[in-house]
């Protein structure tokens, strides 16, 4: 990261079929004016931004270990307990879509000051819960106020960035996002063996209120006043109309959340998986957790580095048919057992690897189709990702919560996000990629 220039080019990119090929310009990003902190992106600027984006993968990945001691100490089902993670994803996708708006239409600070204010007030609700509905409950409303960090950082990108730099500056966050799944279970483990999976949400709200002081003292305002939209719900859904009309657009956002389905059924099925059906104590399955996280990361930073040399969306198609074969040799080894716990981790260390490259490069192709709106498109594609994998993911649960299930339902939403892409999108047909742009 340190050292790689992350400037807009004079003239933002567009996506093309080839390394190098010229096609019709992207919508045009809005020009910085001089001395604007959002122009050139330092290590400060990516971390700010990937700190906000992480909120709710910390939210996520932090109670994870507790989700066992949740099942038994309200007396739910494990079922029921990974329903608070569903309802989190669920809020987080609505969420998104009534703040994306609001963002293009009061600025980028406002919403997330007040959504992340929230978000600590909710952490704490949650943390004195009596039962399980009503935490299921406080976490949907958790999902719904800490969506707006994540809509607005994706919006700051793209009120400055298209193209092959959106999909960089967004690879480049995930380095940052990827410190989530590579400590916050560890973290959330220790605090709740030292003090129960209550402490856990009091951690959240501490998180949160040293995420609030940063964004109010660091973050700029990338939004001037006279190009926000104005108006009311109206204007809200003209502009979610627009967005429908593209169907294009529409398969774009729907990608990130089938391939983010294939990553919560891991994350929301593994507790169970390799804790109770492999055996794995609390520290072993952390451990595990880490080294995963360790290949979302380079994943990401793989991905990172080749987008300047190869077009996003030729990178989008290799990596979602390499994502369905692998998901292949998963849910074969899930039914058969082959190779044990070990064949099993290596395998799924592969497809975290590479489920990783597909959310920034369609994130990026979609938001350069309306750039005039990018807090409601950021919005709609953030909704459609926490959407579909929240209601993705907990059908793992809802099949047993074994290993068969978690594959088999990890191979399925890749096979659904190819399918998107080769049936609702000409990326696979002979210079179809243009019409992309």
């Amino acid at each position: 990261m340190v050292g790689m220039s992350l400037q807009p080019d004079p003239a933002p990119r567009s996506v093309a079929d080839g390394a190098g090929a010229a096609a019709p310009a992207a919508p045009a990003a809005p020009t910085p004016g001089p001395g604007d902190p959002a122009y050139r992106p330092d290590w400060r600027y990516v971390l700010l931004l990937g700190s906000m984006t992480a909120l709710p993968a910390v939210s996520t990945d932090i109670y994870l270990p507790s989700l066992p001691d949740v099942a038994r100490d309200l007396g739910t089902s494990a079922a029921a307990a990974q329903l608070t993670m569903t309802g989190m994803l669920l809020g987080g996708a609505v969420g998104q879509l009534v703040i994306g708006p609001l963002s293009d239409r009061f600025g980028r600070r406002g919403p997330v000051l007040v959504g992340v204010a929230l978000h600590v007030v909710t952490s704490v609700l949650c943390a004195v819960a009596p039962a399980i509905v009503p935490l299921i409950a406080l976490r949907m409303l958790q999902g719904f106020f800490n969506a707006s960090a994540s809509v607005v950082a994706m919006a700051l990108i793209r009120d400055r960035f298209v193209g092959s730099d959106a999909s960089r500056l967004m690879s480049r966050l995930m380095l940052v996002i990827g410190v989530a799944p590579m400590f916050a279970p560890s973290v959330g483990g220790l605090i709740a063996g030292q003090w129960g999976w209550r402490a856990v949400f009091y951690a959240l709200a501490v998180f949160g209120v040293g995420l609030w002081v940063v964004v109010l003292t660091k973050m700029p305002e990338t939004l001037p006043a006279e190009r926000r939209r104005g108006g009311g719900i109206r204007t809200a859904l003209s502009g979610y109309r627009a967005l429908l009309r593209d169907r294009h657009f529409v398969a774009l956002a729907v990608l990130p959340g089938l391939n983010m389905a294939v990553l919560m059924s891991y994350v929301v099925a593994s507790p169970f998986v390799l804790r109770e059906g492999y055996g794995l104590s609390e520290h072993q399955f952390s451990l595990v957790f880490a080294v995963n996280g360790v290949g979302l990361v380079l994943g990401a930073q793989i991905n990172a580095a080749i987008v300047r040399r190869v077009a996003p969306i030729r990178i989008l198609r290799a990596s979602q048919v390499a994502v369905v074969l692998l998901s292949g040799v998963l849910l074969v080894l899930g039914i058969t057992g082959a190779g044990g716990m070990w064949a099993l981790l290596v395998v799924l260390w592969f497809v975290l690897a590479l489920v990783n490259f597909a959310p920034p490069n369609a994130s990026s192709i979609a938001l350069g189709r309306h750039g005039e709106v990018a807090g409601t498109a950021a919005a709609f594609i953030g909704a459609c990702q926490a959407g579909v994998s929240g209601l993705v993911s907990p059908v793992s649960g809802l099949l047993g919560g074994d290993a068969l299930a978690m594959t088999g339902v990890m191979a399925a939403a890749s096979v659904a996000a190819l399918a998107v892409l080769a049936l609702a999108t000409p990326a696979f047909r002979r210079g179809g990629a243009w019409q992309l742009t």
